[in-house]
């Protein structure tokens, strides 16, 4: 339901802004589409976006869901459909030469728990290191899952080399390895079948939204206005 504008307005003058959660992982590219939208959107809508890393392996093999590349013709569809998503949401966007190795066999475990111990740790890179991993597999053709690949990503983002050596000493521990389970389920539990995954948090309750072609109706949902994937006409 699509929340009055007055009440709107008094929500924001008073800094309690709309609670928005993005569940994703790297290995998703249409994930990457919502990513770099909602991202646009922190400073036109009155939201608080919260990224959650999230395991879309475990999404995938707890609700019994089959990705595209196990389909062929979704597989097929996807590349002509992943082309029309470029353009649109003006992300850098390229389809890596083996996508099945990257997706079926390489995975995206390590990155998330990569970026899961940031989101604990030093959550001011969060958005970026995302943002960089994302441009290593579906923009460059690189790999995002050896330390090194980490590490490349992480310095992109400004790490500092205390912080990163750090980062790359301890994101593999229980502690940030349950965090992960501990976030998957939470968007398992919101009904998660796949990514992205969006929540919002309204005054009528929690909604979810799957995939990245849903905003004109999160922007009903959160009473504000879709004005386009690029609303301040931004360049990545």
């Amino acid at each position: 339901m699509m929340l009055d504008k007055a009440l709107l307005s008094t929500v924001g003058a008073t800094g309690n802004r709309i609670k928005v959660e993005l569940f994703y992982d790297v290995i998703s590219p249409y994930t990457w589409f919502a990513f770099e939208a909602l991202c646009r959107y922190q400073s036109v809508w009155n939201i608080d976006l919260k990224l959650r890393p999230t395991f879309l392996g475990g999404i995938m093999k707890n609700t019994g869901n089959k990705g595209p590349m196990l389909l062929p013709a979704k597989g097929q569809y996807m590349f002509k459909d992943l082309e029309r998503n470029q353009k649109y949401f003006d992300v850098p966007m390229n389809v890596p030469s083996d996508p099945f190795e990257m997706i079926m066999k390489k995975g995206s475990i390590r990155s998330m728990r990569f970026l899961t111990w940031i989101d604990m740790n030093k959550p001011e890179y969060l958005e970026e290191v995302s943002r960089q991993l994302w441009m290593r597999n579906w923009s460059r053709d690189e790999d995002i899952t050896q330390n090194e690949s980490l590490e490349a990503a992480a310095k992109k983002a400004g790490f500092l080399d205390g912080d990163l050596n750090t980062a790359l000493a301890s994101f593999e521990t229980p502690e940030v390895k349950k965090r992960l389970i501990d976030v998957t389920d939470e968007a398992l539990a919101y009904g998660a079948f796949g990514a992205p995954w969006i929540v919002a948090h309204t005054a009528d309750g929690s909604e979810s939204f799957f995939g990245s072609d849903r905003f004109p109706i999160l922007a009903m949902t959160l009473g504000e206005e879709w004005l386009g994937p690029n609303p301040l006409s931004s360049k990545l």
